[in-house]
């Protein structure tokens, strides 16, 4: 076993035990990654770990969603989920925001039809570019500031705005179109955007759920 697959597994024991949990007790395991080289890593772990071959999001998954893309397969699993998790828990149209290493907005339409989106550098991707390719700002953290907000919370409203008014959500009958975040920093931007977007940490978690309900 190769130092990555010794560090995933040892990684996986060490969270059973954290939790108190026994590896007998786990009947079934679900895997989201768009780190295609660390999926057969992750999933050699679990089988060792759990033994259980765990079921890995990607094509010929069934997902309940009906994805309306030019490349339905380069859509990011994590997004696929996101969606799933929305359209289950808020109803359609949605719009879904996802704040982690990368930003990803995606988008739902009133017929449950996954039909795109947009992706940003992530704020920490940001900052760390600006401090380290210029030579006076320093690195900052993301406490709320006094004044004003720079341009994350900005691009997240102009961007949803965007789409809302691309797809007539809210107009001429149509639904009004619901607003969700989660990811790591959904905590911190969110509050000073002027959508009223509804913060869901564990959205992720719970379409991973939804997702291998439907396929065991």
């Amino acid at each position: 076993m190769g130092d990555m697959q010794t560090q995933r597994l040892d990684n996986c024991l060490s969270l059973l035990e954290i939790y108190n949990i026994k590896s007998e007790d786990i009947n079934g395991a679900i895997i989201s990654s768009v780190v295609p080289q660390l999926v057969n890593v992750i999933k050699a772990a679990v089988e060792k770990v759990v033994d259980i071959e765990p079921l890995v999001v990607g094509p010929g998954v069934k997902t309940g969603l009906n994805i309306l893309m030019d490349q339905p397969k380069q859509v990011g699993s994590d997004l696929i989920v996101d969606a799933v998790a929305a359209t289950h828990d808020y109803g359609a149209p949605v719009i879904i925001v996802d704040i982690g290493t990368a930003t990803t907005i995606s988008t739902v339409d009133e017929n449950g039809n996954y039909i795109g989106g947009a992706i940003l550098p992530g704020a920490g991707v940001s900052m760390n570019s600006l401090s380290s390719r210029t030579a006076q700002l320093p690195r900052i953290s993301f406490d709320a500031p006094k004044g004003p907000v720079g341009k994350n919370a900005g691009s997240i409203d102009g961007i949803i705005d965007r789409i809302i008014d691309c797809c007539g959500f809210g107009k001429n009958g149509k639904p009004v179109a619901k607003l969700v975040a989660t990811g790591g920093l959904s905590k911190v931007i969110i509050p000073f955007c002027r959508n009223r977007i509804e913060t869901d940490p564990a959205l992720l978690i719970r379409g991973l759920k939804y997702i291998y309900d439907k396929n065991v």
